[in-house]
């Protein structure tokens, strides 16, 4: 299955043609790609490579204070216009290094949410050796109902699933404490609702609450928080493996002797810190809409918005939007019908 994916390639750090070069190395593995953003500076790094289309959309709301009017004032920006490609059928996904808001904000105006979905959800699997882990909510919520976070266990379940292949993963929600009177009064209700919810799934199996210290350990496959939570946790580990790896190196430089032996240690170093880039893993995953979207890091080098565009597709392949709503809609965990709810949950 050849599946196109639309890129927004405004906003990330390095530069549009820095995501143009990654798109190229994904083109290269069978992904069809549609560019928008700057043609002049995208057209010259593409140019013979006939699975990349590049659109002139040099407008971008990636740095927008407020990214819902952003979007409705600026229907001609890159990001608007890669979610009216998925809309109108010429493309399957969408993938961009801009700010989030922006990417889920054009996305909800765009083709909105799926049936029954609350909020959507920012899930990323987290490269932890040994014991990889999977995050929702992880910055496209600051705050959330207990419903919302019964939801995002399920996303979360059905994404572990698809993607990386997890049968019945089991799930935990975030907490300081182990307990299920642990937690705010939202983390609580939500405990109670989704030990109710998932006593016959099989699509996921609810293991309580972790806290911090357990994220890494392979207590659950999946941890569920408020996306405010969530990011915190995120970049707290992603500062401490960066800060540990170099403190390695700096350990391993430090004398001669400790050279010697990092010498002898280069291969296995070079492993974990593969393992722990977060550049290998592509990016988070929106789920909740009616089409797919990934959002990497705006500071990815090409080699990671290569791995966000194959991540957006292999999602595609894997009907991860279809699988996720099928185990919400076993569990009865969807939105009734006429419940109100903001048209936007971007501020």
């Amino acid at each position: 299955m050849t599946v196109t994916v639309a890129v927004d390639a405004n906003g990330a750090d390095l530069g549009p043609a820095e995501v143009a070069h990654g798109a190229v190395l994904a083109a290269r593995t069978g992904v069809r790609v549609v560019l928008f953003g700057p043609a002049a500076e995208l057209a010259p790094v593409v140019a013979g490579e006939d699975a990349i289309r590049v659109v002139d959309a040099p407008v971008s709301i990636a740095k927008a204070p407020d990214p819902a009017a952003a979007v409705r004032g600026h229907p001609e920006s890159s990001i608007v216009r890669a979610w009216a490609a998925v809309k109108d059928g010429e493309a399957q996904t969408v993938v961009s290094g801009g700010s989030t808001g922006a990417a889920l904000a054009a996305g909800l105006f765009g083709i909105r949410r799926a049936r029954g979905i609350s909020r959507p959800a920012l899930a990323l699997p987290v490269p932890v050796p040994a014991n990889p882990v999977t995050l929702v909510d992880v910055g496209a919520n600051t705050e959330v109902r207990a419903e919302q976070l019964v939801q995002f266990a399920f996303m979360g379940a059905a994404l572990a699933s698809a993607v990386l292949g997890v049968e019945r993963p089991r799930v935990a929600l975030l907490s300081n404490g182990e307990e299920p009177t642990k937690g705010t009064p939202t983390v609580v209700e939500a405990h109670e609702a989704l030990a109710a919810r998932a006593k016959d799934s099989v699509a996921l199996e609810f293991v309580g609450n972790v806290e911090g210290t357990s994220l890494m350990t392979g207590a659950a496959d999946v941890v569920v928080a408020d996306g405010f939570t969530g990011n915190v946790a995120l970049k707290t580990m992603e500062g401490t493996s960066k800060v540990l790896l170099e403190a390695i190196r700096g350990a391993a430089t430090s004398s001669a002797r400790a050279k010697a032996g990092g010498l002898l240690l280069r291969g296995a170093l070079g492993d974990l810190r593969a393992d722990l880039d977060p550049e290998a893993v592509g990016g988070a995953y929106l789920l909740g809409l009616r089409s797919l979207g990934v959002v990497p890091h705006g500071r990815f080098t090409r080699a990671g918005f290569s791995q966000a565009i194959q991540l957006a597709a292999r999602g595609v392949r894997e009907d991860v939007v279809g699988r996720t709503h099928e185990a919400l809609e076993a569990a009865g965990a969807l939105r009734r019908s006429g419940a109100s709810e903001p048209a936007s949950t971007v501020s």
